[in-house]
């Protein structure tokens, strides 16, 4: 009874409050939601907050941030020493309040010594992703165990709905062992995963639904899937110098990414060829699986291309096998080997993200300086063919 009053008298205060908003008469302080509950008019308060700015549009419509550096970690760290995770904690160079490898991403390397254990944890990423570098052994989620050796990939979603496996029940907590390893006295993984994109919107990912089911890829098997891709063009004859295959999900039909945010490709840079330039607004995180024939690999990268499909002012980071680099989002980048041995990459990004937005905008630099010597620019999600707009229902364009 005391309740409905109260909600009585609280609809009543409303209706005399906004009326009396109207007459000049007195508001009173305190609103209510929907329970009955008072709320207080914040309204000065807020008002007069100094939380909110506003900028001049011309100035400011780009704003400078801070950069995403180009950057190798070596495979010297998860060569030698004890059992860790290696982070590759970028926040002070991105200016962010939280570890983060990219403003979406979070990547890391794990050593396992021969016969111990490591749990990896955070708290709310929606994907992670595992590449086994080197060794066999199995790894512990909530959803189930997983035996792996060197070239295999595991992909998980959010399982907080699943019962923990690790002792301090702590987080995302996925226990790796490792059985063997062929050298360096341990196994060593590769893991990258979303949390900083859930940090940065202050968000959680839903524990009673799965956006995705777990996935696991065995190495042998993407190895044969690429060499099933021809090396020639059928019709040309032409040599390829692209063969790669992108690793999807069920869930993602259409952007055919390895998870909604993570995208992966495993991808062959043959001995003497060379890729031309691309570029796409995803970050890539790039792990040299094979390094190829030492000194002779290499990725060439810069901000700028020029009409006849040439890097500008390019800089050039060696492949070593096991280690990763960065390639900041938007560069331009081409991959070479100029060795007698193929050499391979697998490149971890945010591009889930960006091609469900339709903003990825890969573009490649034959088709990109024709553009240029023709003086016409592209939209970010038109193709290169012209095509007439979209139409829907009552909507009028180009008047």
């Amino acid at each position: 009874m005391a309740a409905h009053m109260w909600l009585t008298i609280c609809i009543h205060l409303v209706v005399l409050g906004s009326v009396g908003a109207k007459e000049g008469l007195i508001v009173p302080e305190e609103f209510c939601s929907k329970n009955g509950t008072a709320v207080a008019n914040v309204t000065e308060e807020w008002g007069n907050s100094t939380e909110g700015h506003m900028y001049e549009y011309v100035s400011n419509a780009n704003p400078q941030m801070s950069q995403i550096p180009v950057w190798v970690f070596p495979s010297s760290l998860h060569e030698s020493g004890p059992t860790r995770t290696i982070p590759f904690d970028l926040s002070s160079q991105l200016q962010v309040p939280y570890p983060a490898t990219a403003p979406n991403l979070m990547a890391s390397f794990l050593r396992i010594v021969t016969g111990e254990t490591l749990e990896t944890s955070m708290d709310f990423a929606t994907s992670e992703t595992f590449y086994v570098i080197r060794g066999s052994g199995t790894s512990w989620t909530r959803a189930g165990a997983v035996h792996w050796t060197a070239g295999d990939l595991l992909a998980l979603p959010f399982l907080g709905s699943l019962d923990p496996v690790c002792d301090k029940n702590n987080g995302q907590c996925v226990r790796h062992f490792c059985k063997e390893a062929e050298s360096t006295g341990g196994c060593a993984m590769y893991w990258v995963h979303d949390e900083p994109l859930m940090s940065y919107l202050g968000a959680e990912p839903s524990a009673g639904k799965r956006r995705f089911e777990p996935t696991f890829f065995r190495g042998q098997d993407m190895l044969d899937e690429v060499n099933r891709i021809p090396s020639a063009d059928k019709k040309s004859g032409q040599v390829k110098n692209r063969r790669g295959i992108l690793l999807g999900n069920n869930a993602t039909p259409q952007t055919k990414t390895l998870t909604p945010t993570l995208w992966s490709l495993l991808n062959i840079i043959a001995a003497n060829q060379s890729q031309q330039a691309h570029r796409h607004n995803s970050v890539a995180l790039d792990l040299a699986v094979d390094g190829g024939e030492p000194g002779l690999v290499y990725t060439k990268m810069g901000r700028s291309l020029d009409a006849n499909g040439n890097i500008v002012d390019p800089i050039s980071v060696e492949w070593k096998t096991g280690a990763v680099f960065i390639t900041p989002p938007g560069w331009w980048h081409s991959h070479h080997n100029l060795g007698t041995r193929d050499a391979w990459v697998l490149p971890v990004q945010d591009a889930g993200l960006y091609t469900h937005q339709r903003t990825l905008d890969i573009r490649f630099a034959e088709e990109e300086a024709e553009r240029l010597r023709a003086q016409t620019s592209r939209g970010a999600t038109n193709s290169w063919e012209d095509k007439g707009p979209i139409v829907a229902g009552t909507m009028t364009v180009g008047i």
